[in-house]
């Protein structure tokens, strides 16, 4: 089978929930809600499902919002209808799975969630399903992911044109943020008025560069005589994003490159000297690397679409009745 002509099976199955609610009251269960060709919905069915989807008794739900409500169970029903005319396709078409298909996927839901065997038929039973049922709702499932291959995915084609025009008009996602590792020696000034003492402190800063450059080492002289963050630790002052620095400290830094130390640098309480010790980022991956990723979410794209126009079609060609 060819890469990306068939949907993620293990995608589609690790989704499905595994809780599901006890029966609503006998007498209720057989009430039919809607009709779809020679398939039935009942009461049952949907009530089940609106569980499922929202974790509410839908009684429960009504009570709180009776609108969402109102919503969940139009958007539910109508995605039964079209469960049972996919149904109705599958069996025409003569589509097929096996029970070793079905143990396959059963296992990957259970590696997914990191689930026992044990475990699995636990939270069945606790939630009134029984392993064969569950069996058999996987099965449905596995039905139709090869319905959607069969008559949506195989008639998909992304042209080397798509995925180009995709990378140019979101290139943003495929930029990492410029991270940039500093490290800093401050020295206060006591009196922030007092230009001397500003101009005494520069000039104990350029001595300072002056010394690192001649092979001190930052570190040592930060312990020493820095009075700012990080002074007990070399200066050090973590990683940050680049753009999140002020605007004056940007402007230094983007001149530097790593093992650089800054000229003393004024600030209105003291005077700063920084290293640059690392960057990180600030590059964006070419085309070829992220070639398969983009391919990817323009072949969701279009299974999603096609999906809904082929869909559609079967059911304006369906018999269709809502009962309420």
């Amino acid at each position: 089978m060819k890469r990306g002509t068939m949907l993620s099976i293990i995608t589609l199955i690790s989704a499905l929930p595994l809780v599901f609610q006890s029966p609503v009251r006998a007498e209720i269960a057989n009430r039919v809600v809607a009709l779809v060709n020679n398939e039935l919905i009942t009461l049952y069915e949907l009530n089940k499902r609106m569980t499922a989807v929202t974790g509410l008794d839908p009684e429960e739900l009504k009570r709180k919002d009776e609108d969402a409500y109102l919503q969940t169970r139009r958007r539910v029903l109508d995605d039964l209808v079209n469960e049972k005319i996919a149904l109705e396709k599958v069996r025409e078409l003569g589509i097929q799975v096996t029970s070793r298909e079905v143990d396959a996927a059963i296992e990957r839901i259970k590696q997914t969630n990191q689930l026992t065997h044990e475990d699995l038929i636990a939270s069945l039973k606790k939630n009134g399903m029984s392993y064969e049922d569950y069996q058999g709702k996987i099965k449905s499932d596995l039905e139709r992911a090869k319905l959607i291959n069969l008559e949506v995915k195989s008639k998909i084609i992304i042209t080397e044109e798509k995925i180009a025009a995709y990378y140019d008009a979101h290139i943003d996602q495929f930029s990492s943020v410029e991270r940039v590792h500093l490290a800093a020696i401050f020295l206060k000034q006591e009196k922030t008025a007092d230009q001397e003492e500003a101009l005494t402190l520069f000039r104990k800063g350029e001595l300072l560069r002056s010394r690192i450059n001649n092979g001190e080492d930052f570190a040592e002289i930060a312990k020493r005589t820095s009075q700012g963050p990080g002074a007990q630790e070399g200066g050090d002052l973590g990683f940050f994003e680049t753009s999140a620095l002020d605007p004056e400290l940007i402007k230094i830094v983007e001149g530097m490159s790593p093992g650089d130390v800054s000229a003393p640098i004024m600030r209105p309480s003291g005077v700063q000297i920084i290293k640059l010790i690392e960057r990180q980022g600030g590059s964006v991956k070419p085309l070829e690397a992220v070639r398969e990723a983009i391919h990817e979410i323009l072949y969701q794209e279009e299974i999603n679409r096609r999906y809904t126009t082929w869909i559609n079609e079967l059911r304006a060609q369906a018999y269709l009745k809502i009962i309420f």
